[in-house]
């Protein structure tokens, strides 16, 4: 049997097999029983039909049984596709029928329910994390097999399927190179992971989950440096303010709107935690509000980092600490051989610091996805350049400024214009927690402008003070026609603003869809 290398479970079961590794609540595991759990669940799923190269879905939560599952595949050789533990049975069924899935995990406290959603389709095994069912084989059933140890290859292919806001869902295999660029993924891989340093053996909260490229990030990002994971399965912000204090986090990514509800606790709720352990906070999915970053660092320090990226091409830029300051609203510099390309609506390129939509090429940028024809011209250029969606500009310096959606952009009266511009004025109001703005139907300028935003707790302010505040910020064109006060603005499970929910009653029964 090869020996293991550095960096992988079988390494720190190895050499340090006795410390903790995963701690989710009152459960704690060490390396060297994550690596036994490991081995007797790939010999359990291979006794029962699981093959290399199979599609294993994952829906379930933030759970010590994520990481074991995750090295289990490995070292069978088989692939993992993490599923949103809150859709339906019948998105399920979408998914695994889409993707050709051969097993799947879950977690719900019913899962006979979820039964529709792979009887019809050939599915070798269905496993129940928690609750014993009929037609589902127990998780701890499977951990009674033994056999010779097995080492992973490597890490296993994770495939995610985009959220998407038009259209069905579609499978993206994350993080494998493109021919002709597995010579730069090494130092790619480096590049993305220097963004967010965590040194070896610091303990990381995970709060991300495991049905977006963040979540399993984490994951194997831990297990590369043998660094403690200490997992919340359920966010509370409170409880993460306790987490941190107690396992001494010196690591934590997470979304704003994690960071927004610890910043919307009392003050004195806050200061019983001990918050200066510390070191590095990661920052994705959305924008960060300019207020919010204020809040992290005076209860954090200087510590916030911010990542851009998507799905199809992995992380694109990295805005540190350090660049906060330096180039305020920025999303940051490209990560290692990242180039960007700022194109008009005819694909030409942009000088620089005009306002274009954004085109990146990385070595992991995807060719097609998941059992679908390759990507068109119109999505994946001959050079490999991939169409984002996204609108922004690089300035003199390289550094990167994301405008907006290019599907958000307003056009009212033959005039573009851009909501983030709308968003961030409104943020600046006092009362101002967050904003959202769209494009409704006006009969005379094809669209007009409509703003939808959240009030601090304890703070108030009317529709009329928001737009007496717009008139002092903006252009007449500008500016928003109505505001809606609300209690809460539509997110997905990763804190991305849902604007298609906003725009949905508006844009109902016309011909047009913005």
């Amino acid at each position: 049997m090869s020996q293991p290398l550095p960096g992988t479970l079988e390494h720190w079961a190895a050499t340090k097999p006795d410390e903790i590794a995963i701690v989710e609540g009152a459960r704690s595991t060490t390396w060297g029983r994550w690596n036994d759990l490991s081995n007797r669940l790939a010999h359990g799923l291979k006794a029962r039909g699981i093959m290399p190269g199979d599609i294993v879905v994952t829906r379930t939560q933030i759970r010590t049984e994520w990481p074991i599952s995750r090295s289990a595949l490995a070292k069978l050789g088989c692939q993992i596709l993490g599923l949103n533990w809150r859709l339906t049975p019948a998105e399920t069924q979408y998914v695994l029928a889409n993707s050709g899935a051969h097993a799947i995990f879950c977690d719900d406290t019913d899962p006979d329910a979820l039964r529709p959603a792979w009887a019809e389709l050939p599915i070798k095994l269905a496993v129940s994390l928690d609750t014993p069912s009929e037609h589902f084989v127990a998780f701890d059933d499977l951990l009674r097999e033994e056999g010779e140890p097995l080492i992973a290859a490597g890490d296993p292919p994770l495939i995610i399927y985009t959220s998407g806001t038009t259209g069905l869902p579609k499978g993206v295999t994350m993080g494998r190179p493109r021919p002709g660029e597995e010579s730069k993924l090494m130092d790619y891989l480096r590049s993305v992971g220097g963004a967010r340093p965590a040194p070896s053996g610091s303990p990381m909260l995970v709060t991300m989950p495991m049905h977006h490229g963040a979540g399993p990030g984490i994951v194997g990002g831990a297990l590369r440096s043998g660094n403690r994971m200490v997992m919340l399965r359920r966010f509370d912000p409170e409880e993460a303010l306790h987490l941190i204090d107690r396992h001494r986090i010196a690591v934590w990514t997470g979304v704003p709107t994690m960071y927004k509800r610890i910043a919307g606790l009392p003050p004195e709720t806050v200061a019983k935690y001990d918050l200066s352990s510390i070191r590095s906070l990661g920052v994705g999915a959305a924008p960060v509000p300019y207020s919010l970053k204020e809040w992290i660092i005076a209860h954090f320090g200087p510590v916030l980092s911010e990542g851009y990226g998507t799905t199809e091409a992995g992380m694109i830029t990295a805005l540190t600490p350090e660049m906060q300051t330096r180039k305020p609203g920025s999303s940051g510099l490209p990560h290692t051989h990242v180039e960007l390309s700022i194109r008009d609506e005819s694909g030409a390129e942009l000088p620089r610091g005009t306002v274009g939509e954004i085109w990146v090429k990385t070595p992991v940028v995807i060719g097609r996805y998941l059992n679908a024809a390759p990507l068109g011209a119109d999505t994946l250029d001959a050079n490999g350049f991939f169409r984002t969606g996204d609108m922004g500009h690089v300035d003199e310096d390289g550094y990167l400024f994301i405008t907006d959606r290019a599907k958000d952009m307003i056009i009212s009266g033959g005039v573009n214009i851009y909501p983030a511009e709308i968003e961030a004025a409104l943020l600046k109001h006092p009362a101002v927690q967050d904003a959202a703005v769209i494009g409704i139907p006006d009969d005379e300028f094809g669209e007009q402008v409509k703003a939808f935003v959240e009030l601090k707790p304890g703070l108030a302010a009317t529709a009329d003070d928001l737009l007496a505040h717009c008139k002092q910020e903006l252009a007449s064109y500008k500016r928003p026609k109505s505001v809606d006060i609300v209690a809460e603005l539509p997110r997905n499970t990763m804190g991305k603003l849902l604007k298609k929910d906003l725009r949905a009653p508006y844009w109902k029964d016309r011909e047009r869809k913005v």
